[in-house]
């Protein structure tokens, strides 16, 4: 059993991981942390967990029990806890934050040492469909931003195929656990309930880590990534849209996004339009092409708690782990 330990454990995040792998077959969780509920029954917190586990939040932080911990803080906290904790070598570490998303320089040095930046450091970026071998063989794994995830593997085929030459138009609608569980002006619900609302047009920070993978693929990018986020009426998921200008046969760009995701776990192209409803409450990404003259009009849609985020902390620990890679996350959709 892989015995972990879960920092930041009250939030939306920490709530979906412990669901996770409370029904996951190679799973302990040996602690859940969170300083402000210390003593409390996870599932006071959690209320959907109530007759799963009778664990209970502590304060402790006993890194010598564990294989594996993972960071569910908000973002840049993480770096902030690794300069004043030490974490032994041997554990591993899986960061949902962003914190370390930017690719770093190795070091040699414990992952505890005071030099840590986030241009310092060895964690991997943890995107299964371009990365596993480097995540199967990684100690430290940084988890990749919910949007990110649902932008990259739009557009990443395309990036296969040296499309991403002109600009990229990109709009992406995410639910209101997005924004985490701390209530705040655009999460209430009589404020988000029937309306829309942009933010962050441009320069959502989740647009330096895509540009790293498209890079990663294409081999240059010098092309922008014009993504405008939206805050939607519904609680969870992510639906995208992205528009490639190119005059590449259709036929070629399907057998392409095909062939790209053919070995993926969780990850499909769809010969069908696509709708939110197929993903969430899973670990699936789902991809459609359409063409419209020289323009290449590519959907996709994930869960933004689970693909977007535990869901895929999770596939990556089974990676690191040498697991089967959908162990403990064959997830039926919603659906209705």
């Amino acid at each position: 059993m892989i015995k972990i330990g879960i920092l930041g454990a009250a939030g939306y995040t920490g709530g979906e991981l412990i669901r996770l792998l409370l029904n996951h077959p190679e799973a302990e969780i040996v602690f859940a942390n969170s300083e402000s509920n210390a003593g409390n029954l996870v599932s006071d917190v959690h209320e959907g967990l109530t007759g799963d586990t009778d664990l209970r939040f502590t304060d402790q932080m006993p890194f010598d029990a564990v294989d594996v911990v993972f960071f569910c803080f908000g973002h840049g906290k993480s770096e902030a806890f690794l300069r004043e904790h030490t974490i032994p070598e041997t554990v591993k570490i899986i960061d949902l934050a962003q914190d370390f998303r930017l690719k770093g320089e190795d070091k040699s040095s414990p992952i505890g040492n005071h030099t840590l930046t986030p241009d310092h450091h060895d964690f991997v970026y943890g995107l299964p469909e371009i990365n596993k071998a480097e995540i199967a063989t990684a100690c430290h794994v940084a988890n990749p931003g919910c949007f990110a995830t649902a932008i990259q593997l739009a557009l990443l085929p395309a990036a296969s195929l040296g499309l991403l030459t002109d600009d990229v138009a990109v709009n992406a609608i995410t639910g209101s656990t997005g924004a985490g569980q701390k209530p705040g002006a655009t999460t209430h619900f009589s404020w988000r309930n029937n309306n829309l609302s942009i933010y962050k047009p441009f320069q959502h920070q989740h647009v330096a880590e895509i540009r790293q993978s498209l890079t990663q693929v294409q081999g240059h990018l010098e092309a922008a990534i014009d993504f405008i986020p939206y805050r939607g009426d519904f609680a969870r998921g992510i639906f995208c849209t992205a528009v490639v200008k190119t005059d590449v046969p259709a036929d070629d760009i399907t057998s392409a996004y095909q062939a790209f995701y053919a070995d993926a776990a969780f990850t499909h192209y769809c010969d069908k339009p696509i709708d939110l409803k197929q993903v969430v409450n899973t670990n699936k990404a789902l991809v459609h092409c359409e063409k419209y003259g020289n323009k290449l009009l590519i959907t996709s849609c994930i869960d933004n708690l689970l693909k977007g985020a535990v869901g895929q902390a999770v596939q990556n620990m089974n990676i690191m782990f040498g697991l089967d890679e959908a162990s403990g996350l064959r997830l039926k959709a919603s659906a209705f």
